[in-house]
């Protein structure tokens, strides 16, 4: 299997280009290559496929061999993949994704290399029960929640696959070793969920840590960062647009109020490839 190595700002992928499906061990594949002891070592294992609908399609396989909905850091993987690599030749192009069906995307290129991705992350998904979780509201905004004998307030936001944002005192320093995998098989949430843990510095800043659903924690989460500005405008506490600090660097997220879409933008970047036997 040849593969390119690749990151956005730290949440990082095995990318396969050349296939014209998945692989049916591709379950047990993405568990072995993604350990980082005995294998290559990523989040996930992402597979560039052929697609009717859009330039190509993304397959997004977790470190535990669950498949992601979206990603919109591995989306931003993939679309640098496909121009730098000479397989479209254009500054705009469409990826279909599994959760999110076709994303736009726009191109930055300096030197003839993608430098800045633009994604329209599509509209937020809001209703309770579409989510999903297990509340039948049309918003979940500040809703309680207890974990560990602590209680927490979490505000529900779907990006193509599912988020619950909690406000923290200190998100860069919050420990979410214990919490985060309780909150992300927590009985409210019927396909898991994805977590945030944030605090607002202003309304153009907010800081944010992440448990992935399936990859535990991560150095960013695209579509995290996207459901974290929602979630934040939605609580009055933000304006729709921000910029989101993760832990492996900065994401600008706007939730435009013309068309309803969010789009965020980001860098990503080829770190090696290799060849897995």
């Amino acid at each position: 299997m040849e593969f390119t190595k690749m990151h956005g700002l730290g949440n990082d992928f095995i990318v396969v280009y050349g296939e014209r499906e998945l692989p049916s061990n591709v379950s047990q594949l993405a568990i072995d290559v993604c350990n980082r002891w005995y294998g290559i070592g990523a989040d996930g294992l992402v597979y560039i496929l052929p697609s009717e609908r859009a330039d190509f399609s993304m397959r997004i396989i977790n470190s535990d061999g669950t498949e992601a909905e979206q990603c919109g850091n591995a989306i931003r993987c993939v679309s640098k993949y496909v121009y730098d690599n000479g397989l479209i030749d254009r500054e705009e192009l469409a990826i279909e994704t599994l959760g999110a069906g076709v994303q736009k995307v726009q191109l930055t290129i300096e030197n003839g290399k993608v430098e800045k991705v633009r994604v329209d992350m599509g509209q937020p998904i809001l209703n309770g029960t579409k989510i999903p979780t297990l509340i039948d509201a049309p918003q979940i905004v500040e809703h309680p929640i207890d974990v560990n004998g602590q209680k927490y307030s979490f505000t529900a936001v779907s990006m193509g696959n599912p988020h619950c944002v909690i406000p923290v005192e200190d998100a860069a320093n919050f420990d979410y070793s214990v919490i985060g995998p309780m909150l992300e098989k927590h009985e409210l949430f019927p396909k898991k969920i994805n977590v945030e843990f944030i605090t607002v510095y202003n309304r153009n800043h907010v800081e944010m840590r992440v448990w992935e659903r399936g990859a535990g924690p991560t150095l960013a989460c695209g579509t995290g960062a996207c459901a974290t500005l929602v979630a934040s405008a939605l609580r009055g506490v933000t304006d729709r647009e921000a910029k989101i600090s993760l832990q492996g660097g900065d994401l600008y997220i706007e939730w435009n109020s013309s068309d309803n879409h969010v789009y965020m933008t980001g860098s990503a970047e080829e770190v090696f490839r290799g060849r897995f036997e």
